[in-house]
Formats: C-alpha cells, sequence, structure tokens
C-alpha cells in the first residue's frame, strides 16, 4: 500500500512540472425547459465554449528531471521509482534506460540492471556508457553474491562487454575518443583485481590515467592497488595527486590520510582525516577513516566516537569500522564488546586474516566474569591461517592453545 501512494505521490510531483492540467467545465445534464414559440424572430444563441481537451500524458522527460531531483538528494527508491516510470512511457528512451539501469544496480536489482542495460545496448549499440554499466553490473553482482559458483562468468562476461565498448570508443573521434577509453581501461582495471591478477590491474589503470591524466577516480584506484600490493610509497603518491585533482573529494583525502598514518606520518595524518571528516560529516567512509587515523594516532576518545558514528550511518559495508572498535576494546580489556565487534568484522570481512586473528586472540583471553575459549581461539587462528599460511602472530597463537 506504501509503495502504491508512493508512486501515486510521484505522479502527481511529475504532472506539477509541467504545468497545471486544463480545467474543463462539466455539461449539465438537466433537461433544457420548453421554450413558447416566439412571435419574433429568435436570437441566434450565443457561442459555448468549446469544452477543454483532456490533459496529455507527462513525457517520459518530466520523470526522468524527477528521477535526477530525487537521486540528487540521495532519495533511490523514489529516483527508481521514477527512472522505471520513465522507460514504461517511452520503451526506446534510452536515457532513461540507461538511468533505471544505474538505479536498479544501486538498489542491488542486478538481474533487472543487467536485463536494462542488454536493452539500451540492443536500441543504442554505439553507446559507451551503456557497455560500461553493464559491465559494472555484472561486477556489482558478482561482488554482490554469497555464492561466488553461482555467478562464476560475470567477470568473463564483464571482460567482453568491455571488449565491444573498446570497439565503439576506438571508431569515435575528438575528445570522446580518450575519455570513453579511459573509462573502458578503468573498468578492466576493476575486473583484474576481483580476478586476483595485480599486475594487470595495475596496467589497466596506468593505461585509463595516461588517456585521462587528472581524473581523481582512476588516480584513487591506483593507489589502492599500489597499497594492495605492499607498495605504500607509490600508494601515497597516487593518492596525493588524487586529492589535488579533486580537493573536496571525502573518500580520496580519508584514505590519504589512513595511508600516512600506517606510514607512521601521523601529524600530516590526523589533519587530513578531520577534513575529510568535516567535508562530508554523513559520508560513513570519511567518519570512520577519521576513527581510524585516530585510533593509530593513540586518541582512543576520537577513535571511538569516529568509529561508532560511522558504523551508525552505515552498518553493514565496512568491516574495518567495526574491527578498529574491537582493538579498541580489547585494548582497554572489555572482552565482551571486543568480542562481538570483531565478530562482526569476521563476519563482513571474511576474507581478512587479521580479523580472524584479533577475534582469536580476544578468545584467548579472559576477564572478571568471562573465561578464555581456547576452542574458539583455535578455530579462529586456524581460520587467520588459511587466509595468509605466513601469518607469524596467528601461528604463534594456533601454538599457545593447542
Amino acid at each position: 500500500m506504501n509503495s502504491r501512494l508512493r508512486t501515486l505521490g510521484l505522479l502527481v510531483l511529475a504532472a506539477s512540472l509541467s504545468g497545471a492540467a486544463a480545467q474543463t467545465t462539466p455539461p449539465s445534464t438537466s433537461p433544457a425547459p420548453v421554450q413558447p414559440a416566439p412571435t419574433t424572430p429568435a436570437q441566434p444563441a450565443p457561442a459555448q465554449p468549446a469544452a477543454q481537451p483532456a490533459a496529455a500524458p507527462r513525457p517520459a522527460a518530466n520523470y526522468i528531471a524527477l528521477g535526477l531531483f530525487y537521486n540528487d538528494q540521495g532519495n533511490y527508491d523514489q529516483a527508481y521509482v521514477a527512472f522505471r516510470a520513465a522507460s514504461e512511457i517511452d520503451p526506446s528512451n534510452t536515457e532513461a534506460l540507461l538511468l533505471l539501469g544505474r538505479a536498479q544496480l544501486r538498489l542491488r536489482l542486478y538481474a533487472p540492471s543487467v536485463a536494462s542495460l542488454k536493452r539500451l545496448i540492443t536500441l543504442d549499440p554505439r553507446n559507451v556508457a551503456a557497455y560500461t554499466a553493464l559491465s559494472q553490473a555484472y561486477l556489482q553482482q558478482y561482488i554482490g553474491t554469497s555464492d561466488r559458483q553461482t555467478v562464476a562468468g560475470n567477470l568473463t562476461e564483464a571482460l567482453r562487454v568491455l571488449t565491444s565498448a573498446e570497439t565503439v570508443a576506438q571508431a569515435q573521434t575528438g575528445t570522446d575518443r580518450n575519455l570513453n577509453l579511459s573509462k573502458v581501461w578503468n573498468e578492466r582495471g576493476y575486473v583484474y583485481k576481483l580476478q586476483g591478477d595485480a599486475a594487470r590491474s595495475i596496467e589497466a589503470f596506468k593505461q585509463a590515467s595516461s588517456l585521462n591524466p587528472d581524473n581523481a577516480i582512476i588516480l584513487y584506484n591506483l593507489g589502492d592497488m599500489y597499497y594492495a600490493t605492499g607498495n605504500l610509497p607509490m600508494a601515497l603518491d597516487y593518492l596525493q595527486q588524487a586529492v589535488i585533482a579533486d580537493p573536496r573529494d571525502p573518500y580520496n583525502r580519508a584514505y590519504y590520510a589512513k595511508l600516512l598514518a600506517l606510514s607512521g606520518n601521523l601529524t600530516t595524518a590526523r589533519p587530513e582525516a578531520a577534513q575529510a571528516a568535516k567535508l562530508a560529516p554523513t559520508n560513513a567512509y570519511a567518519v570512520g577513516q577519521y576513527g581510524v587515523v585516530s585510533y593509530l594516532s593513540k586518541d582512543a576518545v576520537t577513535a571511538r566516537a569516529q568509529l561508532t558514528q560511522a558504523i551508525k550511518l552505515d552498518p553493514l559495508r565496512y568491516p574495518e569500522f567495526y574491527y578498529y572498535l574491537g582493538r579498541l576494546s580489547l585494548d582497554g580489556g572489555d572482552l565482551r564488546a571486543a568480542r562481538d565487534n570483531l565478530t562482526r568484522a569476521v563476519v563482513l570481512g571474511s576474507n581478512n586474516a587479521e580479523y580472524a586473528y584479533y577475534l582469536g586472540l580476544s578468545y584467548e583471553r579472559g576477564a572478571a566474569g568471562l573465561s578464555p575459549d581456547r576452542l574458539k581461539a583455535r578455530a579462529n587462528y586456524e581460520q587467520a591461517l588459511r587466509l595468509s599460511p605466513s601469518y607469524r602472530l596467528a601461528q604463534e597463537g594456533l601454538n599457545r592453545v593447542r
């Protein structure tokens, strides 16, 4: 019922975008009185105004404008409804289909997103944005599905789609050519990263950057990949470039601040992290990274406040923030809170060996009213070693509880 009322509300608002509907006067239903025969020539009756035609249906463009408005406000459910209405009114409207596919993807409606974007490519096979959006849909479906076997072919399919996109972009001229090719290579970098091929991922992002050197997103991706491969100096270099390219982007600045802290440059890291959180106080990532930097700077009060706020803003996306809250509790001897937060970190970030190790450590320890649990400690140490066989701390922990 709420969905139907919301849709009705959208239709009313969409109607208001193009003016009020024309008014009509209903015809009288009472019979006209019988008039006596005139003794003088009758005067012609005054002409009655013609009834106004019924208002035409609102065009798809109105719903597109409405959807973009909702999208800018972060109201993604309503944006999706508006874009869907636009595509139903005008099924051949390529802009409506592209926006619908992206809205479906944002709401994790993966299969409908793929279907919408495939239909768009059928209608407009020269649309590079359609190909890159379809590649993103395959990637996000792969990431968002718990059983990866059911979507095992998604990464291969994404690369196939990007090959088609490159063919279209290569035939273009002017500035659009390099811009679209950079987008294709950037998407390839994401695919190679998910395939575990760090070298090809870095090369793809480098190719994208050579075509679009001032793009902050591509610079961020290069920094992220260098950090993932253990090259902290190169990661810092590219993230600094990303911050310079887009100073108001909270993600670039927050990530840069964390890597500065990890490199030991806490003096520079703290104001950078604070600035990122100030730029976007409702951005969970920026707020949470301020908490991480504060933890690394041994400011437990700020760390706890920022990490707690970040989790309130987005409780499911960032296991790292539960991990650092768990570390704070472990440092303070609050084992119950430590186990709770570290368990959440492990559940949300099941491929992270460090999370599993510290959860094991929390079970190895005991406190007043809370006994050690050597079996759970051992299970988590073993899991950490499965994820990272050379993890020395996990091996030492396992040796203690055997």
